[in-house]
């Protein structure tokens, strides 16, 4: 009896051992093919997926979709509330795109802020086109974080199988291309695939690697754009524009290569350098012996969001012996409303360097009033959409006053941007509007030019 009770024993544990080693394998095969934060099958498993579904679909004639999806401004997020906060968000993103498919489809995150989804046997468009729209809908509702609502989108490229490719890389490849589209166009809306998307994103490609050999092969320029103060007619101050002349692509225009940039993250070197280069440039002005000025550059959201940003300044303003208060860094409603407490933190620290601070494009965001009271602003920059009918447009006439009116009472400089005729400098002056900046006066110009412009002016009062 005693050694059957040790037989026994004996295979209970070998019992024990095996159910651990099928268990751990079990994990371990998990672990291989499914995202660790999120729950959700990962590249590898999502590959076997689609080769699977390819196979079906040319044993059975079957028709079915791949939706890449990318998430608009993760990136932002991520930079400015933390990885935990990014965290939170992709695996409030996942739950809800699961919510959109049927049972028998497939969703997967392939890593960073990108996912893609199977959507199988597709019977027409239109049902592809009802999956996409959920997820949209899906993805911007906001997402509390930290006590923040944060809202993002979401950029979606869709490739049909057998229609535009027969094989797993191709449509993976094909709906990737379709992705970047959907964010060409706006973001936070979904494109198919087409065989022109080939030749566009092709470009795309060749002006991503141009950009990113730009800096180094100093193909980038500055060129400035006076602002004038309406009371006296004298210039006050300039803004700093970036131009980039590629040997191969010719000039190129910033809609085109800022929003890639952006992206790619090429943003904050570039702005680095222009940052730099303006205030070396405001320097040199000074040192011929021309009038004061003031220098206005802008800061995109990555720059914004970098972590460096306050050490930049300093060391530029340290380095080329420029007074603070002769800079002025230009900002857009949507980068400080984004996470507000973050934004009021940075923006002093900049205010206590002595650094000017102002508001571009306001009147095309969210901010109230009583929001902008929270930030340590000098100047609103009232944005052209407004200024360009001022002469026949009654309600862009009243929003214009309504702006001038509380950026007074607020003690603020009000900047009118984009400004082409002699009637809407009229009506800017006869509502006390400080300066203004467009064609009108001076159309951005390289530096000798505006150099010239500053030695040659004389303020003319308006009769």
């Amino acid at each position: 009896l005693e050694r059957m009770a040790e037989n026994i024993v004996y295979a209970l544990e070998n019992f024990d051992r095996e159910t651990e080693r099928i268990r751990n394998q079990e994990r371990i095969q998990y672990l291989a093919t499914h995202d660790g934060l999120t729950g959700l099958p990962n590249r590898v498993m999502f590959n076997e997926l689609l080769r699977l579904a390819v196979e079906t679909g040319k044993r059975y004639e079957r028709k079915f979709a791949v939706l890449f999806i990318d998430l608009d401004r993760f990136k932002f997020i991520n930079d400015t509330l933390g990885h935990e906060a990014g965290d939170v968000l992709l695996k409030e993103m996942s739950a809800r795109f699961k919510e959109c498919l049927r049972a028998s489809d497939v969703v997967a995150r392939l890593g960073g802020d990108e996912f893609v989804v199977l959507v199988q046997e597709v019977s027409d468009l239109a049902q592809v086109t009802t999956v996409a729209r959920k997820v949209l809908s899906a993805a911007i509702k906001p997402v509390e974080i930290l006590g923040q609502d944060c809202r993002v989108t979401a950029s979606i490229g869709i490739a049909m199988y057998p229609m535009d490719a027969t094989d797993e890389e191709s449509l993976m490849k094909n709906a990737d291309m379709a992705m970047y589209l959907a964010k060409e166009e706006g973001k936070n809306n979904f494109q198919f695939y087409t065989k022109d998307i080939k030749t566009q994103s092709l470009e795309r490609m060749t002006l991503e690697t141009q950009l990113r050999r730009a800096l180094e092969r100093e193909e980038f320029a500055l060129h400035y754009q006076a602002k004038v103060e309406l009371a006296t007619g004298a210039i006050t101050g300039v803004e700093a524009l970036l131009r980039w002349n590629n040997p191969e692509l010719g000039s190129v225009s910033p809609m085109q290569f800022i929003p890639i940039a952006e992206e790619t993250g090429l943003i904050v070197p570039i702005g680095r350098w222009v940052l730099k280069t303006a205030c070396e440039q405001n320097i040199a002005w000074q040192r011929a012996g021309l009038p004061t000025v003031c220098m206005a550059v802008n800061l995109s959201p990555r720059q914004f969001a970098d972590p460096e940003l306050l050490k930049d300044i300093a060391a530029v303003l340290a380095d080329t012996g420029m007074a603070p208060q002769l800079l002025e860094l230009e900002i857009t409603e949507s980068m400080v409303m984004h996470n507000t407490e973050r934004a009021v933190t940075l923006l002093n620290a900049i205010k206590e360097m002595g650094v000017r601070l102002a508001i571009d494009d306001f009147g095309t965001g969210y901010s109230s009033l009583a929001q902008l009271k929270r930030f340590p602003i000098d100047t609103l920059k009232v944005d052209r959409s407004f200024i360009r009918d001022i002469p026949k447009d009654s309600e862009d006439r009243a929003i214009t006053q309504a702006i001038i009116a509380m950026g007074k009472s607020l003690s603020l400089t009000i900047v009118a941007e984009g400004v082409e005729t002699k009637e809407q400098e009229a009506f800017l002056r006869e509502h006390a509007c400080d300066e203004m900046q467009g064609y009108y006066f001076s159309r951005p110009i390289a530096p000798d030019s505006f150099a010239e412009l500053l030695r040659r002016h004389v303020p003319s009062m308006p009769s």
